[in-house]
């Protein structure tokens, strides 16, 4: 039964992945990639716009600089005075700057040497910076302080040390361009260029551009189109994760509670065991494990019936036999009466017996873990066990096996087990002062074993037949119910569960004649 299920799963493998690139499995690969493709988006769309706005800043700048050295270069041409120490005509420089400064959409302000502020281009265009008004002091205060200035914020007085130290740069002979805080806390694009003849120093020009927040503004609209495809992709990736994750998953789960609930005897979902991804092949686990399980009940319930079966065959007897000893006064009769009531309760005790040990099978392999044994010393110890306790024309059992290790993976306890039903069943076939013979040899990454008798033989129809539960074919003169037909199941299953197989054939001479049964075990040789 177990090799059949693993034989299906390993047909209904999955198929080889396409995406080795990326690492984890399956599903992972998947989420991962759906994830990244959103992050991937925002990123290159943040980069994207970091290049954009660098670049409108840029180009602010060198407008700025260009239209600064040309009103630069008029004023220390028409507005130079003074020689050999030249100075800077304040009043004809402030008209240059009211013909040449576009007000509208920039502030052009002009510094003598000193640092001092002479001209200012919202002056000229009547432009008036506006702030809230600070609140309404008490009459009390009005007349105890008249002339109280209005306090300055932090943000302005940073604006005015910024200003100063561009200025004050500036007055060194250095072109400074950057972005900086307005007074009235606007950032602004700033390029302050100075004034010079020959080598003097004779003022700054400094022109501000608070068009910046716009250029911002306008990134965040650029933005907007990345936001959208990031937002879209999640969008996507979510819907495929629900289709692809979510919902196979409350499939199986509504599959599980039906077997659960008794509705069915096995989880049956095709669609989702054709997938080759970590779903599929939970799918087909689950599939596989209900499947066993569904054999396994089937099993119970059969293996239930041919107890209740078997065990009722001596009840029966048993019954038939103590009525009729009621009735019965020959001493003779009543003793063959009670040799049969004596018949009945051994074979009931064995049949008992067997079917604990048979039930209890499963238990026992799945305690015990696998281990490297010798087979070759197992063997030995059986046989050397059969032949300390051998009664008188009893069939001896007679051990071949090379003195190299057979090592095998296996159970000591259940390997035992098989070869003794096995021989077991060959002396109870064989003739008074037979052999039964058990040879052990290695070939192929097996190991194989045999266990001959010189009895009758094993019909060929029944070749097969003798290993399914409670079959019985009595030797002649064998008495009956001295076997309860379960030891060859038993033998089989134990040696499946070891990944091996055990078969029946007949020995035949040359001209056909039967030599009696073989029995022959293939165990998967243990890995060196």
């Amino acid at each position: 039964m177990a090799s059949d299920t693993d034989t299906a799963k390993a047909r209904r493998g999955p198929r080889p992945s396409r995406m080795r690139w990326l690492p984890g499995s399956r599903l992972g690969r998947t989420i991962i990639a759906l994830n990244m493709l959103a992050l991937a988006v925002l990123v290159s769309g943040a980069l994207v716009l970091n290049e954009l706005r660098r670049g409108l800043v840029n180009a602010r700048v060198d407008s700025l600089t260009t239209q600064g050295e040309l009103i630069a270069t008029i004023i220390d041409r028409a507005a130079t005075v003074g020689e050999p120490t030249p100075a800077m005509n304040a009043s004809y420089a402030s008209e240059i700057l009211q013909i040449l400064s576009n007000p509208r959409s920039q502030r052009a302000r002009l510094f003598d040497a000193e640092g001092r502020l002479i001209a200012d281009s919202y002056w000229v265009a009547d432009r008036v910076e506006w702030k809230a008004l600070p609140p309404a002091r008490s009459r009390d205060e009005a007349f105890a302080n008249p002339f109280q200035a209005e306090p300055t914020t932090p943000a302005g007085e940073e604006a005015q040390r910024a200003l100063r130290r561009e200025v004050g740069l500036a007055l060194r002979g250095e072109h400074i361009a950057g972005m900086r805080v307005a007074d009235d806390g606007e950032r602004v694009v700033s390029v302050s260029i100075p004034i010079q003849h020959v080598q003097a120093v004779l003022g700054v020009l400094t022109l501000e551009a608070s068009d910046v927040d716009e250029i911002i503004a306008a990134e965040r609209v650029a933005l907007v189109p990345f936001i959208l495809v990031a937002v879209s992709v999640m969008l996507i990736s979510s819907w495929l994760l629900n289709r692809l994750i979510a919902q196979p998953v409350r499939r199986l789960a509504r599959s599980a509670d039906r077997v659960r609930q008794a509705r069915a005897r096995s989880i049956s979902l095709p669609d989702l065991a054709r997938r080759d991804d970590e779903l599929g092949d939970l799918t087909r686990s689950l599939q596989d494990m209900t499947d066993a399980l569904s054999e396994r009940m089937d099993a119970i319930e059969s293996f239930a019936a041919d107890v209740a079966h078997e065990i009722k065959n001596p009840l029966t007897s048993m019954r038939s036999a103590v009525e009729t000893l009621e009735l019965v006064a020959d001493p003779v009769a009543r003793e063959r009466l009670l040799r049969i009531l004596k018949q009945d309760v051994g074979r009931l005790d064995r049949l008992v017996t067997d079917i604990s040990n048979a039930s209890r099978l499963d238990a026992e392999l799945s305690r015990e873990d696998p281990r490297a044994l010798d087979l070759g010393r197992l063997l030995n110890e059986v046989a050397s066990l059969y032949q300390a306790t051998r009664r008188e024309h009893e069939p001896a059992v007679v051990l071949s096996a090379a003195a190299e290790p057979m090592m095998v993976s296996g159970r000591e306890g259940p390997l035992g087990q098989v070869f003794r039903n096995l021989i077991d069943n060959a002396r109870s076939f064989s003739p008074p002062g037979g052999e039964v013979r058990v040879a052990v040899e290695r070939g192929r990454g097996q190991v194989r074993v045999t266990v001959d008798d010189d009895g009758p033989g094993v019909p060929p129809e029944n070749l097969e037949t003798i290993f399914e539960r409670f079959y019985t074919s009595r030797p002649k003169g064998a008495a009956f119910g001295g076997n309860s037909g379960l030891g060859l199941s038993i033998a089989r299953q134990i040696v499946e569960a070891h990944g091996g197989d055990i078969h029946a054939e007949n020995r035949a001479d040359a001209e056909g004649r039967v030599l009696g049964a073989r029995f022959v075990v293939f165990l998967p040789e243990a890995r060196r």
